[in-house]
């Protein structure tokens, strides 16, 4: 009986911490996607600059999640959890009281590296507390916490921005981050590693970081820099050395064998990058064109916006507890086919564009993403074994991450193009639809490829599974 209630009590601290983290993560990202034009007046900063303070954050995740990850298979998944929290926290402090642009993007930076370090553990704490059968049904509450996050952004964060400013929201970012690293810190139990005979692969690691970073800020600075071309072509040659090096190496930080001989794994981690990398900017690209274009406050632009993450929180935990029982394959590709109507949708958008069918646009696309991340997510992890949920889960993540990154990079793109160096209250409302239909149109076609992928990567012993 005592062992039933410490296990009971050790499940119930695991999933409020993980909860917490995943709103915190996603609850900052969402509600600063409302203060773009604030802290663009208060800095004179270009939309090109202000862009950064978003991708400098998801670049940081995106490169040291997966080694981060690795270490906490090796090390212990607490410690590096904890500790991802603390710079999360600390850097939210920080960024409240910055007095330039480039000190704001140097802690986005550092808090992004937090935000690896929690990206990398919490989904493999989380699932090593529960038996397999319960796997979807606590990935589906997580998932929903992620959504409760980008629901709560932009009306808190468009509440804040109203009243107090911009910097009100990191203050309380850093609250709730300080509360939820004392509650880690002393009800999570000890972790063991999970790898013990095996050795941390630094080689390996140092490729991956370079490769990652290069790419990803290449991508991110094709636009604004000459020289970004060769960033991004060095750093696909060191994806090629990566690949080789952990083909031969005893411990690899990634199991790249893993992706050639598991459809399923590959087809699920590709098709989550997919979807992020078409998804992610929609709430960026809306935010300024309420604000710019339709006049509205920060507040109200909010209270739009919710429509697509409330969908995602209220119907993840159901997608999660339906991906049990159903193949979550096929809920993946549905979920993947409406995201993609919602964003052809909004390819039509103009000045006079109905207010009725933003909110069902975002609406579509909140249930889409709710009928595929939780289901992609569960049939990542039931692709590996326990050893290796920690890489499982930051090479997820890293997919997020790099989808993420690369929907802002296709933004900053195509608004370096069409803009250039013009701030968000100058610009004429004509070019800021203008950019918007470009970016609809790639991001329609992303997510249409994805569908394709996420319809082909079944197994035929996994769908007997289900």
């Amino acid at each position: 009986m005592k062992k039933e209630i410490t296990a009971k009590n050790t499940q119930l601290a695991t999933i409020l911490v993980v909860v917490i983290t995943a709103f915190i993560t996603t609850f900052t990202g969402s509600a600063l996607n409302l203060s773009i034009p604030a802290m663009g007046s208060e800095f004179q900063a270009s939309a090109t600059l202000i862009g950064y303070i978003v991708t400098g954050y998801i670049l940081a995740a995106a490169v040291l999640a997966v080694p981060f990850g690795r270490l906490a298979d090796l090390t212990g998944r607490k410690r590096i959890l904890v500790a991802g929290i603390l710079i999360f926290a600390l850097c939210s402090a920080g960024s409240a009281f910055v007095n330039s642009i480039q000190m704001l993007l140097t802690l986005r930076i550092v808090q992004g590296i937090g935000a690896a370090m929690i990206f990398s553990t919490n989904t493999a704490v989380l699932i090593s507390a529960f038996s397999s059968e319960k796997r979807g049904k606590v990935l589906g509450y997580s998932i929903a916490s992620t959504y409760i996050g980008l629901s709560a952004g932009p009306v808190v964060g468009g509440f804040l921005n109203h009243y107090f400013g911009w910097r009100s929201i990191f203050i309380l970012t850093a609250i709730v981050s300080l509360i939820v690293f004392l509650i880690a810190a002393k009800k999570l139990p000890a972790t063991k590693p999970q790898c013990e005979d095996q050795e941390f692969d630094i080689l390996g690691n140092i490729l991956y970081i370079g490769m990652i970073t290069l790419i990803m800020f290449g991508l991110s600075a094709v636009s604004t820099l000459s020289y970004a071309k060769f960033l991004i072509v060095v750093g696909i040659v060191l994806f090629v050395l990566f690949v080789l090096h952990e083909l031969k190496v005893k411990s690899p930080i990634v199991e790249v064998r893993l992706f050639a001989s598991n459809i399923g794994y590959t087809f699920s981690n590709l098709a989550a990058l997919l979807n992020y990398g078409a998804t992610f900017a929609l709430g960026y690209l809306l935010s300024i064109y309420l604000q710019v274009v339709m006049g509205f406050d920060s507040q109200i632009s909010g209270l739009i916006l919710i429509s697509q993450p409330l969908m995602m929180a209220i119907l993840s935990p159901y997608a999660g507890r339906l991906s049990d029982r159903i193949s979550p394959f096929k809920l993946a590709s549905l979920g993947m086919g409406l995201c993609a109507l919602g964003l052809f949708s909004f390819i039509f958008i103009s000045g006079q564009y109905p207010f009725p069918l933003i909110i069902l646009n975002l609406v579509v696309v909140g249930i889409g993403f709710a009928f595929f991340s939780s289901p992609n997510t569960n049939a990542v992890m039931a692709c590996v074994e326990k050893q290796d949920y920690g890489v499982a889960s930051s090479i997820l993540a890293t997919m997020r991450s790099i989808g993420h990154s690369l929907s802002m990079a296709v933004v900053t793109f195509i608004v370096a193009k069409q803009m250039g160096e013009v701030t968000l209250a100058e610009a004429d409302p004509g070019l800021l639809i203008q950019t918007m239909h470009i970016s609809f149109i790639v991001f329609t076609c992303v997510c249409t490829v994805g569908i394709f992928i996420s319809l082909k990567r079944k197994s035929p012993g996994q769908d007997r599974d289900k």
